[in-house]
């Protein structure tokens, strides 16, 4: 009789694949989170629900430089911010909102049109 080794393909399937895909994206968001935390001395973090498009993970530097980066899944965006291990805020508001640096860039940004116009309108 042929000795045969217990060796069987298994098919992770759907499911396993989806929460693979998951893990792995999680992980590369919590590089970034990291990148961005070392390029400004530290970072805190807030993350938003956006609806079916996914959250929204708002970033802020020790330096006041600030961030976001998109996950498809809260929960994705959650993980993400747990691996990294930045101090997460319930809210964007009072002691995190205040360490906001804004620069010209965002404030024309924000002004829109209302900086210089437009022509010949």
């Amino acid at each position: 009789m042929a000795d045969t080794a217990d060796t069987q393909q298994f098919d992770a399937g759907p499911e396993a694949r989806k929460a693979a895909g998951a893990e792995r994206t999680a992980a590369r968001l919590a590089r970034q989170i990291g990148a961005f935390a070392r390029q400004h001395g530290g970072a805190e973090g807030q993350v938003a629900y956006v609806g079916e498009r996914g959250a929204r993970i708002v970033l802020v530097g020790e330096d006041g430089d600030w961030g976001d980066l998109f996950a498809p899944t809260y929960a994705i965006a959650e993980e993400a911010v747990r691996i990294s291990g930045i101090t997460v805020h319930e809210a964007f508001d009072g002691e995190l909102a205040g360490k906001v640096r804004t620069g010209p860039y965002e404030w024309k940004r924000m002004a829109g049109l209302q900086l210089g116009g437009r022509q010949g309108a």
